[in-house]
């Protein structure tokens, strides 16, 4: 691949989103080798320092990884949100670059459980929207998202608008809910034999889970969920002031 050469961006950095692009569209997959430096000199038509160039700052990102004498290869989806502010996960990393979405395999009204009835302050047994879905980075399955939503509220949501939207996105922009706070509790637990099979991990795999109850106002919770990430790829970070 060829760039033109009056190009006011730097070749380097062309070649680094080029090699982006098909990491997240899934050309190269997770533990892909990728080509070697000689073959993307003669592909691109550019230096071997631009290639290199190009190549440490994914690895700096955290896309690529180096095993001495066997190549470079395509890493693991390896990514951090922030808890300073709440913002959905695909909000989130849209910011950062990356492609998300989603794949919903349970979308019904069904009685709340005893937990979700309590957090959302119905009556036991009351009908809510139930949310079932698989959460994509660059074409990798990240998260299990279990979320109960009141039914008033819920009842609006489709699969196809909750396949590319985010939850709080389709809540505020579509459903006129403005969202206000959420209370968050961050735990270890193992991955169950359907979390295991949708995330392509082992059963009982360390997983990173998310309770979170997201409130429309101060006083009023408008949905409760469990979210479960892969332990490897996703972590929180926040910064703390003395």
């Amino acid at each position: 691949m060829q760039f033109p050469q009056s190009s006011t961006i730097p070749l380097y950095t062309q070649i680094k989103e080029a090699l982006r692009a098909k990491i997240i569209d899934g050309t190269y997959v997770a533990h892909q080798r990728l080509p070697s430096e000689s073959e993307m000199i003669n592909a691109f038509g550019v230096s071997r320092i631009t290639v290199r160039q190009a190549m440490n700052d994914l690895q700096q990102e955290g896309l690529l990884f180096k095993v001495h004498g066997k190549g470079t290869f395509v890493a693991m989806p390896n990514v951090s949100q922030e808890l300073t502010h709440l913002q959905g996960f695909g909000e989130a990393m849209r910011h950062l670059g990356h492609e998300t979405f989603s794949e919903v395999f349970g979308l019904s009204s069904v009685p709340g459980t005893a937990i979700a009835c309590l957090k959302l302050g119905i009556d036991l047994g009351a009908q809510v929207t139930e949310i079932r879905r698989v959460r994509y980075l660059n074409r990798e399955p990240i998260s299990i998202d279990y979320s109960w939503v009141r039914h008033e509220i819920g009842s609006n949501l489709s699969e196809k608008n909750l396949k590319d939207k985010d939850l709080f996105s389709l809540l505020e922009n579509e459903l006129g809910q403005p969202l206000h706070s959420a209370d968050v509790e961050i735990d270890a637990t193992s991955a169950s034999a359907e979390i295991a099979a949708r995330l392509n991990v082992a059963a009982n795999s360390p997983i990173l889970r998310i309770e979170r109850l997201t409130y429309a106002s101060e006083s009023k919770p408008l949905v409760f969920e469990y979210i479960h990430y892969r332990a490897e790829s996703f972590k929180y970070k926040l910064k703390v002031l003395r």
